[in-house]
């Protein structure tokens, strides 16, 4: 006899044992569900709904007037998609100079110096932060350097 496991009321552990407990206890045939995608019929809710829908619209609004509309003088279809794939190969380039040029040096000062891999690993990881730094500055993210930049509150007055 194989054991039971399981509450003895419940048929021990069988599926079938417990469906047939749960009709003969409750008289339901199967547990009753919360509809899911049906009418919501809880006032609360549907206040909080509605709420929610009329706050999602002003903030479309909001979006859509601070968002500057896309002009398209004097760009074809297709110069657009050029114009982002040579970006991107730019960025790349850049940030793959970097840690190229690193590894190098690490390898020529572990070659001179007899450091196995520490001057590799150290300047490696100097590269890797170099490209990190040349593709910010390439996309405008940070200033180059010895430049400054004059900070500004937004409506061209400058911050002292």
């Amino acid at each position: 006899m194989r054991p039971h496991y399981g509450a003895p009321d419940f048929g021990a552990g069988n599926p079938a044992g417990i469906a047939r407990a749960w009709v003969a206890k409750t008289g339901v045939r199967r547990p009753a569900r919360p509809a899911e995608n049906g009418p919501c019929r809880n006032p609360e809710k549907m206040a909080r709904e509605d709420d929610l829908d009329r706050r999602r619209r002003e903030l479309e609004a909001a979006l859509s007037a601070r968002r500057p509309e896309p002009s398209d003088e004097g760009k074809s279809a297709g110069s657009g998609s050029m114009a982002g794939a040579a970006n991107a190969l730019k960025l790349s380039s850049e940030f793959i100079a970097g840690i190229v040029v690193g590894a190098v040096i690490g390898w020529v000062i572990d070659k001179l110096a007899g450091t196995s891999p520490f001057g590799l690993v150290v300047f490696l990881l100097l590269g890797f932060c170099a490209g990190v730094l040349n593709a910010l500055r390439s996309t405008g993210q940070l200033a180059e350097f010895g430049s400054r930049r004059s900070r500004s509150d937004g409506d061209g007055t400058e911050k002292k």
